[in-house]
C-alpha cells in the first residue's frame, strides 16, 4: 500500500497502480511516483488487451499505464512503439490458439479469448510486482526472477520474505566475543583461525569450493575476525551469488527454482532459512502442514533435537526448492556468528555441476554417514518436514521428482 505525497493532498490509502491511475486522472503531482506537471498527461502503454484487424490495418486495444480501464483505446499498430508488449501478446494467443486448436488468427477475438488475454497480462504484472518486492528486500548478489507460463497462480499469500533466521519469542542467539587474528586463514588454522579452534580444517579452498565431506561442520570467519570480508573462509555469510528463477513446475509439484547461471561443482548456493521455534511447537505445526501438504519444517538437529526451521510463512528463495531422490544439493551445517551448536545455519551446496536452467533440488529426507561422532557430532540424518529419528507421526506424500532412483513417497 501507499499514501499519496503532499503535493496530491489526498491523504487516502491505496495500491500503487490505483494511486497513480488517480493522481493522472486527477491531474496530481506526485513525487514518490515520479509524477511531475510535465509527465501526468503522457500515456504509456503498460499492456494489450484485444486484436482486431481490418483490409487496411491492425489494431490493438490498449491498457494505459496509471490509468482505468474504462479509458482503454483502439490503436494502430503502426502508432505503438511497444514490440515487446506485442510479441507477448501474440505468444499467449498462439498459445490459447493451439489449446482451441485454432490454427489461423481471427480478425477479431472473441470475448472468451480477449478476457484470458487480459488475464494473463494482469498475471504476469502481478508476478513482476513481485519480483522487484524480492529483489528490494533480499541483502544478496544474486537476482531473482519469477516465471508462470503454467497457469493463474500468483504470488504466495502470508509469505514475506527474509535474509536470516528469525527466532521465535524466548529463543536467544548467543553472538560470538571472539574471532581470530589470522593473515591468511586458509593457511593458519592451526594458530587460531576459526576453524582450528573448534578443532575443525578449513572447510573451502582457494576457489570457494567446499572440501570437507557433508556431515563435518564449517566454521567462517565472523565479525570479530581481524580478516577482511575477502577473507577466503567467508562463503555462507557473503549470500547468494547466482541469479536464480522462482518457476512454476507443469507436474503438480508447485513452484520450483532453476539457476539462470552455471554452478560448479561444491559451491554454496543458498542457505535455507525461517523461524526458529522449538520441537514441541514444530510438532503442533507439522500437523497443520500434513494437511495442508506443505513441508517446511527442517529439524536442527545437529547436536540434540531441540529446535526447527519453519520456512513456512517466512523464508528465503530456498521456501520454493523442490524435493529430489536424486538432488543436485547438499545440506551442511555453519556457524559463523552464532555459536550454540543447537542453531546452526543451514546451507545448500552443490553435488556436482548444474547447468544454466537446470532446477535445484534436495533430498527433502538426506541420510548422512556420520563421519566421527566424537569431532563432528553429527546426527544420522538432515530432516526436513519434521521428520527426523525421533518417532513423529507423518502423512505419507507421494514424492514426483521423477528421477531414476526415486523412492515413491517423500515420507
Amino acid at each position: 500500500m501507499a499514501e499519496i505525497s503532499k503535493d496530491c493532498r489526498v491523504p487516502i490509502k491505496m495500491s500503487w497502480d490505483d494511486l497513480e491511475a488517480l493522481c493522472r486522472t486527477e491531474g496530481f503531482q506526485c513525487k514518490e511516483l515520479g509524477i511531475t506537471k510535465a509527465n501526468v498527461n503522457e500515456y504509456e502503454v503498460e499492456f494489450l488487451c484485444d486484436y482486431k484487424k481490418t483490409k487496411e490495418e491492425e489494431f490493438y486495444l490498449v491498457k494505459w499505464r496509471g490509468f482505468p480501464e474504462s479509458v482503454n483505446s483502439w490503436e494502430p499498430k503502426w502508432h505503438l512503439k511497444c514490440p515487446k508488449l506485442m510479441k507477448q501478446f501474440h505468444v499467449d494467443l498462439d498459445h490459447e490458439l493451439r489449446r482451441q486448436k485454432r490454427r489461423a488468427i481471427p480478425k477479431r477475438l472473441d470475448k472468451e479469448i480477449s478476457s484470458l488475454l487480459v488475464q494473463k497480462a494482469k498475471h504476469r504484472k502481478r508476478l513482476k510486482t513481485w519480483e522487484a518486492q524480492l529483489n528490494l528486500t533480499c541483502n544478496h548478489p544474486g537476482g531473482i526472477f519469477v516465471i508462470n507460463d503454467v497457469d493463474l497462480e500468483g504470488p504466495p499469500k502470508n509469505f514475506t520474505y527474509i535474509n536470516f533466521y528469525k527466532a521465535a519469542p524466548g529463543i536467544d542467539f548467543i553472538e560470538t566475543a571472539v574471532g581470530c587474528k589470522c593473515k591468511n586463514c586458509l593457511e593458519e588454522p592451526v594458530n587460531g583461525c576459526c576453524p582450528g579452534a573448534s578443532l575443525h580444517r578449513v572447510a573451502y579452498n582457494e576457489q570457494g569450493q567446499v572440501r570437507i565431506k557433508p556431515g563435518e561442520p564449517i566454521y567462517e570467519c565472523n565479525s570479530q575476525c581481524l580478516c577482511g570480508t575477502d577473507c577466503l573462509n567467508r562463503v555462507v555469510q557473503k549470500g547468494i551469488q547466482f541469479d536464480l528463477a522462482i518457476f512454476k513446475t507443469d507436474n503438480g509439484r508447485g513452484w520450483g527454482v532453476r539457476t539462470l547461471q552455471h554452478i560448479r561443482k561444491n559451491t554454496f548456493v543458498m542457505e535455507y532459512v525461517g523461524e526458529i521455534i522449538t520441537t514441541d511447537e514444530a510438532e503442533k505445526r507439522g500437523h497443520i502442514y500434513d494437511r495442508e501438504g506443505a513441508t517446511y519444517l527442517f529439524d536442527l538437529d545437529y547436536v540434540e533435537d531441540v529446535y526447527t526451521v519453519d520456512a513456512a510463512h517466512q523464508g528465503n528463495v530456498s521456501h520454493f526448492v523442490n524435493h529430489s531422490c536424486n538432488p543436485n544439493l547438499q545440506v551442511y551445517n555453519v556457524f559463523i556468528d552464532n555459536l550454540d551448536e543447537r542453531l546452526p545455519r543451514i546451507a545448500l551446496f552443490s553435488t556436482r555441476g548444474i547447468r544454466v536452467g537446470e532446477e535445484l533440488t534436495f533430498d527433502y529426507k538426506m541420510q548422512i554417514d556420520p563421519i566421527d561422532t566424537e569431532s563432528s557430532k553429527m546426527d544420522s540424518s538432515f530432516t526436513l518436514a519434521g521428520v527426523s529419528t525421533s518417532p513423529k507421526k507423518r502423512i505419507r506424500v507421494e514424492c514426483r521428482c521423477g528421477s531414476d532412483t526415486c523412492r515413491k513417497y517423500l515420507f
